[in-house]
């Protein structure tokens, strides 16, 4: 029987995101699996991977907020904005903690950033990354994303190495703010360190290493490791049918929402849909006065 979940791994360093799934393609002995929210070859933490029917509602995730502990050097640039790069500048150190703290207050809400060449976005049908190691840098635009909250964890004066607890929306770089940070500065910064600890509602405290992952399914325990795929989708308003709504719902059917007991739903709200005993069926959308599919579980 092939699993159906979501499987909360604490990505090692060295391993790409799609590393990862192709290791646990090994380990689950199965193809049908990916991954939600890229993390970097040299960060680790909390990688949520999507197994079997799972993989549906990879791009229907509602939370797409995310939380690192990144430790950062100032006094020094790089082609990547971490240590993983060639060393483009290093310059004097010449503030303090305080300075420091003060500066990235500044970087506290909704902020343009410009994607770093060293990255996944696309130019003309080319990820930015391929072109960097051709040496081509090409103009990026500045996106908008949002930075909650910036907390200092550690602070190393004289080293210039700081550690920060980073909460912000989808699309941000780390590596960047650090970088744009020490530009801020006067002296340049770099990322040292990045693992992330919180990922499309979930946390790296509950999350699985990989050689757990493997032991347990030498074991035929992986199927206990699994959450379900809706606790993904716990953001979204929660409706539930009867016996008998379930089955037109399971079959395709639309229902009409003066029949359905539920939240009220604005045109186009997504809802996450289940039946008796909380059986997840899908996601739906209200849509002239009709409970709509978006996306089903199979049968």
């Amino acid at each position: 029987m092939e699993l159906t979940g979501i499987l909360l791994v604490d990505k090692p360093a060295g391993f790409t995101s799609f590393d990862v799934v192709a290791k646990l393609r090994g380990i689950a002995k199965m193809r049908k699996i990916g991954h939600a929210g890229t993390l970097d070859p040299a960060a680790t933490g909390l990688l949520p991977v999507f197994l079997g029917s799972a993989t549906r509602f990879i791009d229907l995730l509602p939370d797409q907020d995310k939380r690192y502990t990144a430790t950062f050097l100032l006094g020094i640039t790089t082609d990547t904005q971490d240590m993983t790069g060639n060393v483009l500048s290093t310059r004097p150190v010449r503030v303090s903690a305080i300075d420091v703290t003060t500066a990235l207050a500044r970087f506290v809400g909704k902020i343009q950033q410009i994607p770093p060449m060293y990255s996944a976005v696309k130019h003309q049908g080319k990820r930015l990354y391929d072109l960097a190691r051709q040496g081509i840098e090409v103009e990026r635009k500045p996106r908008e994303i949002e930075i909650r909250a910036i907390t200092m964890l550690a602070a190393d004066e004289p080293a210039g190495r700081y550690t920060i607890d980073v909460e912000c929306s989808k699309g941000s770089y780390i590596r960047t703010l650090c970088h744009d940070l020490g530009e801020e500065l006067g002296c340049g910064g770099a990322l040292e360190v990045l693992r992330r600890t919180q990922a499309c509602g979930f946390s790296l405290k509950n999350a699985y290493t990989l050689d757990d992952l493997q032991t347990l399914a030498d074991r035929g325990e992986l199927a206990g490791a699994l959450s379900p795929v809706e606790s993904a989708l716990a953001a979204y308003p929660r409706l539930t049918l009867d016996t008998r709504q379930a089955g037109l719902f399971a079959n395709g059917q639309r229902l009409a929402l003066s029949d359905l007991s539920g939240p009220a739903l604005q045109s186009g709200e997504r809802i996450a849909v289940f039946g008796p005993q909380s059986a997840f069926l899908g996601l739906a959308h209200a849509e002239g006065g009709l409970l709509r599919h978006i996306r089903q579980l199979p049968r």
